[in-house]
């Protein structure tokens, strides 16, 4: 009686509930059963489903944070690239110094290696990132560039220096061809992913003056190798944790759609062979030669290399800003009327600083960075709208390989130009080149847009 008490007034089942019977009994017991199995399902759900709803947004999230991160650091690859490039052609004075020549014209020629090998090595560059894949070639450049900046630091003459920035012009090669179609594949508005990347470029080059001026001053030409060594290696090391691997190389990826007829392209692409060599010439010209222009043109800053560099970095930083507005016209404007703008503020800015000096000098010289950087975009802008990913590494490897090799004559000639004939030919000759630079962009297809 106590067991059919307990049973029926609890509804517990189990011992309680056999004590019952009859099929009221029977009935009774299979409906209680099934209320607890429903209650420990409901439990259970209640437990797990926000965990299970949750999992997808957190992966999402997640993923999102790591394209975030290693973007970031396609971007920061871009600045050290500029930044190295640049540490000899603002230390050469203290460098010739310390290797015994007289005069940094002298010194200057033997960089020659490593813009040439940044220019020819983009070829096999942009095959490599197109077969082999984009995220292995960006960590050789991150860990070969580090390497090859300490060797740089470890010269003690020319020829070893020489030998050593070309093995860095090698790696440096790199990063254009791989490094952009890799940051610009999915972007929904790629002029502003191109505007941002080249201001970081650019701010790479305005490192190259503050902080080389810096640690030149303070600690030595070779620090100013060792420090972005150190820090491309940690970069490497990040982007091997957060870039992920690729499923399939580009080269065995689904083609897209062309984007213009067969004829049309071959234009297109003939107006960015020539606009990306004239356009590189007055890049090295300028990029090279400011440091020891602004020291001839404003004589307050002529034997502080610290106070040189700040200007310089002033220059470059101000100059920058440029790309990021023109990243944001090409996503709205029509890109022949955008640069021909640009390179006509090219033509006159140039024309005007060769008799300038002074502050008004530091001005203008301004206004030509900022040009010569507005004009930077236009290329990568004009590759990823009309060429297919699968083969956009090799393109621009093969633009870059003629204008950059053909470009490297700058930096071999810049020093005995410059000792020659002075910065005053050289600024006009300057605005010559960008004078051609606007005949081959006037052919550019007026219904081209970013």
């Amino acid at each position: 009686m106590d067991g059919r008490n307990r049973s029926g007034r609890w509804g517990l089942g189990g011992d309680c509930a056999v004590s019952l019977r009859g099929d009221a009994g029977a009935s009774f017991a299979r409906r209680t059963r099934r209320r607890h199995a429903h209650l420990h399902c409901g439990l259970a759900l209640r437990r797990h489903a926000p965990m299970s709803i949750a999992a997808p947004g957190n992966a999402a999230a997640t993923a999102d944070t790591r394209r975030a991160a290693w973007s970031l650091l396609l971007n920061v690859a871009h600045a050290i690239d500029h930044w190295v490039l640049l540490i000899f052609a603002t230390a050469v004075s203290t460098i010739a110094a310390d290797f015994g020549f007289a005069r940094w014209e002298d010194l200057m020629p033997y960089a020659t290696g490593a813009f040439f090998a940044f220019g020819i090595g983009s070829l096999p560059a942009g095959k490599l990132g197109d077969s082999w894949g984009r995220r292995p070639m960006m960590l050789a450049f991150f860990f070969g560039l580090g390497a090859s900046l300490l060797a740089v630091a470890a010269s003690s003459g020319p020829w070893q220096i020489a030998i050593a920035l070309t093995v860095m012009g090698v790696f440096s090669a790199i990063y254009h061809p791989v490094g952009i179609p890799m940051l610009v594949r999915d972007a929904a508005r790629p002029g502003r992913t191109i505007g941002i990347n080249g201001l970081a470029g650019n701010l790479g080059i305005a490192l190259a003056a503050l902080v080389t001026g810096a640690l030149v001053k303070y600690f030595g030409w070779r620090v100013a190798f060792i420090v972005p060594g150190l820090l491309s290696i940690g970069c490497g090391v990040l982007f091997a944790r957060f870039a992920p691997r690729e499923e399939l190389p580009p080269t065995q990826r689904k083609p897209s759609k062309a984007a213009l007829p067969r004829g049309l392209l071959a234009r297109v692409f003939a107006v960015i062979t020539v606009t990306a060599t004239t356009g590189s010439l007055i890049f090295n010209f300028t990029t090279n030669g400011n440091a020891e222009l602004l020291r001839e043109r404003m004589a307050a800053v002529a034997t502080d290399p610290f106070a040189l560099g700040v200007l310089l970095a002033l220059v470059y930083a101000i100059a920058s800003l440029a790309q990021l507005v023109v990243g944001h016209l090409l996503d709205r404007v029509p890109m022949k009327r955008l640069l021909l703008a640009i390179l006509a503020v090219q033509v006159a800015s140039m024309t005007a600083a060769a008799q300038a000096h002074g502050w008004l000098f530091f001005a203008l010289c301004t206004i030509i960075m900022a040009a010569v950087f507005g004009a930077i975009p236009f290329i990568d802008a004009l590759i990823v709208r009309f060429v297919d990913d699968r083969i956009r590494s090799r393109v621009a490897g093969a633009r870059l390989a003629i204008s950059f090799g053909i470009s490297s004559l700058a930096v071999y000639l810049l020093g005995p130009v410059v000792k020659a004939s002075g910065f005053e030919f050289l600024l006009l000759a300057m605005a010559g080149i960008a004078v051609v630079t606007f005949a081959a962009a006037s052919l550019l297809p007026s219904v081209v847009r970013g």
